[in-house]
């Protein structure tokens, strides 16, 4: 279980303070946050907001601890990396209860989670292979050429509410393994799990220092942006946001890779096993209540398959159990009262647009105690492309069906999408699904796989206005990010030396 600091003095609720110099540490801001349960509604705990004087501490906390974690062996950070691994598989009940608990996500969901971050961590565990450089031998007559790949510094993180675990363990193994010290700064909805996980970096015999946690709101994420000894930023969230991350951090000489937001469309040809494309539209649509970046939230129905997908889709809908992610539920509460608005509020502009209602989400009675944030999961049919449905990244439960009368008419729906993250074709046609991987202008395609997210050894990343900054999480991508090259030419074969000439050096 998360263990949590005592009280503060505006609530008896526990709070989730900082973590820097491998200890907690309340902060001095006297601004907190709540932390609720969402399939409950209860405030279940207080997340302490930085001041800029506590980004500073935290800071230098990961700057002091820096030199020494540069200059320890890889065989000594990979026995760090091992044990946290092992540490990980065997906790990992633990950290998906955290998850499910702040989110609201189902504990086979949270524990999916875990495990697609555990592939990073098993990644960075081949860090020795990974940044090891080059050697070329008299490249001139009597001068040697290597290179070398080294960490940056203290690096930023600022992860998303969606995936509290997964997406911190897309960077901070990557970013430790090759050297870096790593400040962190989870979303403010639920912080327990970064908590969580600085204790268990600790256990795994991570120097203190090395990993750190920074809690807070726009203060916190504004000091990591401006602070001169953070040398990159990573991040996850909407769109606007990571276009403010790009333009601040990049301003302020920092690199940077900000993942934006999504509108991800599945393409479903006339040939495709409907069965198997209304299975996984559900599945991609639905799953952790559309809180994903990679979830799906259009389906493209091509030719004249339209009524049939739908009724197959609705009939999969229509059975989902929606309660309390600790019951028997296949699906969840959404993350807060007012992301439950918002989709609310979405699936009224719906209707009012014209398309038709097939699924009615708003209509849910969910197996849960309290008061909930619940939205059960929608179907729109007969969407149209100037509805706010289809333009808006709405991170919901809200499946929206566009019908278009050609391939053709598919792939040029999406490409003038501004979005570019994740997208799928279901078809039995290999030439089909060729071209569809060839034409399309997006970073992530999956063929009859909904949500085609990459294996830890690839990069995972959008184009367009779902990526800012030219790098890609984990992958080699990432670990290029979290390093930079050095080449040095050498000689020590001839003491002398060869007399003044003032031309450039040329080899022989």
């Amino acid at each position: 279980m998360l263990i949590m600091a005592g009280s503060n003095e505006q609530s008896d609720k526990q709070t989730i303070n900082h973590w820097a110099a491998g200890a907690e540490f309340a902060g001095t801001s006297g601004r907190f946050g709540d932390v609720t349960d969402p399939a409950t509604g209860a405030v279940t705990a207080q997340v302490a907001f930085a001041s800029e004087q506590d980004a500073d501490q935290v800071i230098a906390a990961a700057a002091k601890a820096f030199p020494a974690w540069r200059d320890t062996s890889l065989t000594k950070r990979v026995q760090v990396l091992f044990r946290f691994r092992e540490l990980l598989n065997q906790r990992s009940g633990e950290v998906a209860e955290i998850i499910t608990s702040e989110h609201g996500k189902v504990l086979s969901d949270a524990a999916g989670e875990v495990s697609r971050g555990q592939e990073v961590v098993e990644f960075a565990c081949g860090i020795p292979h990974l940044i090891k450089g080059s050697f070329t031998e008299n490249a001139s007559t009597g001068v040697d050429v290597h290179s070398v790949r080294q960490p940056l510094g203290v690096v930023g993180i600022i992860s998303p509410f969606n995936f509290p675990i997964m997406v911190p363990l897309w960077f901070t193994p990557i970013a430790i393994a090759a050297g870096n010290a790593v400040v962190l700064k989870p979303s403010e909805k639920d912080p327990g799990a970064a908590l969580w996980m600085a204790r268990l970096w600790k256990e795994a015999g991570l120097p203190d220092g090395v990993f750190n946690v920074l809690n807070g709101d726009k203060t916190a994420v504004d000091a990591l942006l401006g602070h001169n000894q953070v040398k990159s930023i990573s991040f996850v969230g909407s769109t606007p946001i990571a276009r403010y991350v790009y333009e601040t951090a990049t301003a302020n000489g920092k690199r940077v890779q900000a993942l934006g937001g999504a509108k991800n469309h599945m393409v479903v040809l006339p040939d495709a096993d409907l069965d198997l494309a209304a299975d996984q539209a559900v599945n991609a649509g639905y799953g952790s209540a559309g809180e994903r970046c990679m979830a799906i939230s259009a389906v493209v129905a091509v030719g004249t398959i339209g009524d049939e997908l739908v009724a197959k889709i609705k009939e999969r809908t229509e059975k989902l159990k929606i309660g309390d992610g600790r019951r028997d539920s296949d699906m969840g509460p959404v993350v807060t009262k007012q992301a439950q608005d918002k989709i609310t509020g979405y699936i009224g502009a719906g209707q009012e647009a014209g398309a038709t209602l097939i699924v009615d989400g708003r209509d849910v009675t969910p197996d849960s105690d309290g008061d909930g944030f619940f939205v059960g999961p929608t179907l729109f049919d007969h969407v149209g492309r100037e509805m706010s449905i289809y333009t808006d990244e709405i991170f919901g439960p809200v499946l929206s069906v566009v019908r278009v009368e050609t391939y053709e008419e598919a792939i040029d729906l999406i490409n003038k999408n501004p979005y570019g993250n994740g997208t799928a074709i279901f078809t039995n046609d290999g030439g089909a699904a060729r071209r569809f991987q060839n034409e399309i202008e997006v970073g992530m395609i999956g063929i009859n796989v909904p949500i085609p997210v990459p294996m830890a050894y690839y990069s995972f990343g959008g184009w367009k206005s779902s990526l800012f900054g030219d790098t890609h999480a984990h992958g080699v991508e990432g670990v290029h990010f979290f390093t930079r090259g050095k080449v040095i030419t050498s000689r020590w074969l001839d003491p002398s030396h060869g007399g003044i000439n003032l031309g450039f050096p040329q080899n022989s």
